[in-house]
């Protein structure tokens, strides 16, 4: 909601604050201000001028010698408009003014000809290009001729003003108007404010001769008022009302249409005028559309109807969607001269599903959907039918034509002091409570700290206790709220352990060179059950789909973060960034019902995607590619981080590398899997070879064990013996280091693998793994005999599980 502090002013007296002190309190009574803003740069010196005399330059085609009369004096000014003309009220700039831009306007000599001054156009005083009307986009601005000659212009074109943005939340509607702000404003500063009576003069000829009004749906349609006004005359609007609209964020189109948007900001009321002679009929009927009627609506759209839509009618064809737009068949033109205004109530509803199906969504139909005032429609009415007598000259008939269901009664709210500062912590007095419901002009009846309140029609978002709670709560100063801890809170919260492992777990890949991506939890379809993890698979028997999706691209819950991961690889990729590693901590959401009628389980994973170079030292002519082992060194260094065990088992999965992807173990369990994405899957998505893995970072939590355990540095020698094995090409490296270390404990250390070799001089089927051992024991310094005793006994082990030779 854009709102105008000249227009503000008019309601209720701001002028004792700046702007940015009453953001400030409107924002501390819990309204969030979101911007204070000048229309336009600060310009001094610019007043209204009347072009006494238009000729043209001696020496110039295009320029024109104007004598212009300022109020004090006459001016000669060269002025270049291909609009100017003898007459006109224009806006100069005398010597001496400042123009946006720091610009100074001088005398001067255009081609030989004195110029004391400049005639404006709008954008050179700071409009903005898309507020300037079409007829002065390319030339100066005319104003009306009553504008009185030497005023100040830039106050009449409103470039004074300031506008403050409100961000409003979907229940105050009532703040939807410059009535409701001033409500607001006037119980936040203890002000005074009370929307003005209408005050129209009627014809003796009576508005239900003209016209009659049915409504066959009047659950949608509770309200209907027609007001018949004849013999306007279409033209410009008054120049403060197009100056209010623009300021508002409407651009200004005729005297008519301006007054019914006028008053919709004004009061929040939505209205809509028909050409009476164009309608085709004395009789407006509201009722549901039929499926498959048409209607060309303002926008020149032909748009069709279902049985969902109210429309309003002739009695026989729709000439509006209510609540949305007008038809274009009887809207208002320059030749216009008598016309039905309506003022009604529809159902925000109706009106929400007509804007959702055609994709209209106005200032009209914004307020329809979150609630209008039931008191103020036919008030709304009356402003409208006033201004238009008055700056359309026309002739309102007498009365409202009206069908009439609307409940307007006001709702009932107890309240009762010691609730309230039992709730607040406060101790807020009854006398207190009285000032704050005056100051919301809310009327009440008093019973012994008691109070029912009834809640005037405008505040459609109070109903329960709660709702005057926080009306309380904001008047009197959510900075006046004591700020204590809850009664036996001891001391402050902290983070839970699963809360610190996350974040140790975050801060683990981010120190490893990996940049922390949040994506969708809602997938397509096809991606929902692509690259899930064994053990998540066994759980699931079918992704979870939306009831009613954003989109197709969102309409399922995930099973797995790769999927989407890696389509934020194939972005950037695209993009030409082609060294990438990713991780997210996120959930998958798990459900084992074929159709799913409870709330799905929700897991928390790990997971990564790498792709492109992970090393380059160029100087060094040193490049390492993302491989296998890069991954799985990322996942053992996780491991490390959580002191748990990780093994792991060649394995076969979908969508993945058959022969580069490996199940991830912990405690016995499967937790996730390892690996290079299939080739064909990384050709679809524009990649190269991308590796990935996916962990369960819950069942790696429950496994964590809080106890730190420390390690004295030795301060014995260790022995290191290197060890080259063959074994059949199946046995995994893996198992044999398993071997070694249960076969060498307690002497044996650490077991590293440091080479693996194929072909020449070994045996088809076979290979030779290469470990590297470390023997050491903290107590003592250890003896020859008996590494070779344990290094033996490791050989024995190794043949008899694995049927490894040593190689020669």
């Amino acid at each position: 909601m854009l709102v105008s502090l000249n227009w503000l002013q008019q309601y209720i007296d701001v002028s004792e604050y700046t702007p940015e002190e009453l953001a400030e309190i409107i924002t501390k009574t819990g309204i969030e201000v979101e911007s204070v803003e000048p229309v336009a740069e600060k310009v001094t010196g610019v007043v209204v001028g009347d072009v006494k005399s238009c000729e043209q330059h001696p020496n110039a085609d295009k320029l024109s010698l104007c004598q212009v009369d300022v109020g004090e004096e006459t001016l000669q000014i060269v002025c270049g408009a291909p609009n100017i003309a003898e007459g006109q009220k224009v806006a100069v700039a005398t010597p001496g003014a400042v123009l946006p831009g720091n610009f100074k306007i001088k005398k001067t000599k255009l081609r030989g000809e004195e110029s004391n001054g400049m005639i404006c156009s709008l954008q050179e005083l700071g409009v903005d290009e898309k507020d300037v009307p079409k007829e002065y986009a390319d030339g100066i601005y005319v104003f009306p001729e009553e504008v009185e000659t030497g005023s100040d212009a830039i106050s009449l074109l409103n470039l004074d003003d300031i506008i403050i943005e409100l961000g409003l939340t979907p229940n105050r509607a009532d703040a939807m108007s410059m009535a409701g702000v001033a409500y607001e404003v006037a119980a936040a500063i203890d002000g005074k404010y009370e929307l003005a009576e209408e005050n129209v003069p009627t014809a003796d000829e009576k508005a239900e001769n003209a016209i009659s009004v049915e409504v066959e749906d009047p659950e949608a349609n509770p309200y209907y008022g027609a007001f018949v006004i004849k013999g306007i005359e279409v033209g410009p609007s008054p120049l403060w009302m197009q100056n209010r609209l623009t300021a508002a964020g409407i651009r200004p189109i005729n005297n008519v249409v301006d007054i019914t948007n006028y008053v919709l900001m004004e009061y929040g009321q939505p209205l809509h005028a028909f050409d009476y002679d164009r309608f085709g009929s004395n009789k407006v009927v509201t009722r549901r559309a039929k499926d498959g009627e048409t209607i060309k609506t303002l926008d020149d759209q032909e748009r069709t109807l279902t049985s969902e839509h109210l429309v309003i009618t002739n009695g026989e064809k729709p000439h509006a969607i209510a609540g949305v737009m007008g038809g274009a068949e009887s809207e208002v033109q320059d030749d216009t001269k008598n016309i039905i205004l309506e003022a009604a109530y529809f159902n925000p509803a109706v009106v929400r599903q007509s804007s959702k199906d055609h994709g209209l969504r106005s200032e009209s139909s914004t307020r329809f959907e979150k609630g209008i005032d039931p008191n103020r429609v036919e008030r709304a009415g009356k402003r409208a039918s006033e201004l238009l007598a008055k700056y359309a000259n026309g002739t309102v008939l007498e009365g409202v034509v009206s069908f009439d269901k609307l409940n307007r009664s006001e709702k009932q709210v107890t309240i009762e002091t010691g609730v309230i500062n039992d709730r607040l912590g406060t101790d807020i007095s009854n006398e207190e409570i009285k000032d704050i419901l005056r100051r919301l002009q809310f009327s009440y009846e008093e019973n012994g700290g008691e109070f029912t309140v009834s809640v005037p029609t405008r505040r459609g978002d109070i109903e329960l206790f709660e709702d005057m709670l926080e009306e309380v709560a904001r008047i009197y100063g959510y900075d006046n709220l004591p700020f204590t801890l809850p009664g036996g809170a001891s001391q402050a919260g902290g983070l839970s352990l699963n809360q610190q492992l996350k974040r140790k777990m975050k801060a683990y890949f981010q120190g490893a060179g990996l940049n922390e991506t949040i994506t969708y939890s809602l997938t397509h379809e096809s991606k929902a059950s692509m690259l899930v993890s064994p053990e998540i698979e066994r759980q699931a028997k079918t992704p979870v789909g939306l009831a009613m999706p954003m989109s197709e691209d969102h309409s399922h819950l995930r099973l797995s973060l790769l999927p989407e991961l890696l389509t934020s690889l194939s972005y950037n990729v695209a993009r030409k960034q082609t060294d990438l590693s990713y991780y997210e901590v996120g959930t998958v959401f798990v459900s084992q019902e074929d159709e799913v009628t409870t709330q799905p389980r929700e897991i928390l994973r790990a997971s990564g995607a790498l792709t492109g170079t992970w090393l380059a030292h160029l100087w060094q002519q040193e490049k390492k590619n993302v491989d296998f082992f890069v991954v799985k060194g990322i996942v053992e260094g996780l491991s490390d981080q959580l002191d748990i065990s990780f093994t792991y088992e060649k394995a076969k999965l979908p969508q993945m590398h058959p022969g580069r992807t490996a199940i991830v173990k912990a405690g016995g369990k499967e937790i996730g899997f390892i690996g290079q994405v299939h080739p064909k899957l990384q050709k679809g998505l524009g990649l190269k070879e991308t590796y990935v893995f996916d962990l369960n970072a819950e069942e790696l939590f429950s496994q964590y064990t809080k106890e730190e355990a420390f390690q004295a540095i030795p301060r014995f020698p260790s022995v290191s013996r290197d060890v080259a094995l063959v074994v059949d090409e199946s046995i995994s490296a893996g198992a044999i280091a398993s071997t070694i270390s249960e076969a060498g404990a307690p002497l044996v250390k650490d077991v590293q693998v440091f080479d693996v070799y194929q072909g020449e001089h070994l045996p088809e089927g076979k290979k030779s793994l290469a470990f590297n051992l470390l023997y050491l024991d903290p107590q003592r310094t250890l003896k020859d005999e008996e590494v070779e005793e344990a290094h033996d006994k490791i050989l024995t082990a190794v043949k008899d599980q694995h049927e490894a030779e040593l190689r020669g």
